[in-house]
């Protein structure tokens, strides 16, 4: 029967495009992954929980996608407020370094982006991935703990809501 073999290829091709992760929860120690910047360089996620009370590590699906675009420019508008309060942010997708680049130029975005298109950054937080994608997903960090964690982020309120998680709204 030649049906079996192709219900196998289904299978295999389903489960290699949708993962199902279980993300970290809260408590959770957070995770020490490295990762490479949009512009090439490599970043050590401990060494950034360490500068800064609070480490935001946001996921977005897609760079200059029309939701992606709107939760990093929230983020953008309200950084003077989220580094007074302490909170360095770190925005992560699947894309390349040159499309992270990109999206950082576009829309002055002054944090760094993770380029994690061998998704290392992106299965060590447990996101789930649709097609290769990441799920909206953000996590903030506290002296190596997530201590907030919003599965299904916002797009445009996304700031608002870790200043709120922080008591600082």
């Amino acid at each position: 029967m030649k049906l079996r073999p192709l219900l196998a290829g289904f299978a295999f091709l389903t489960m290699s495009l949708f993962s199902s992760a279980e993300p970290l929860a809260v408590g959770a120690a957070a995770p020490a992954v490295s990762g490479v910047t949009e512009t090439g360089a490599a970043i050590a996620l401990a060494d950034v929980y360490a500068k800064q009370p609070y480490t935001l590590v946001y996921f977005y699906p897609k760079a200059d996608t029309p939701g992606c675009t709107a939760q990093g420019c929230s983020l953008r508008d309200a950084f003077e407020d989220l580094t007074a309060h302490g909170v360095a942010v770190i925005g992560v997708s699947a894309d390349k370094p040159a499309a992270q680049k990109a999206f950082k130029e576009k829309y002055n975005l002054p944090f760094t982006l993770i380029a994690d298109h061998d998704k290392k950054v992106i299965e060590a937080f447990g996101v789930p991935t649709t097609m290769g994608f990441a799920k909206r997903q953000a996590f903030l960090i506290k002296d190596g703990k997530i201590v907030w964690a919003d599965y299904a982020a916002s797009t445009r309120q996304q700031a608002d809501d870790v200043l709120k998680a922080i008591g600082a709204k």
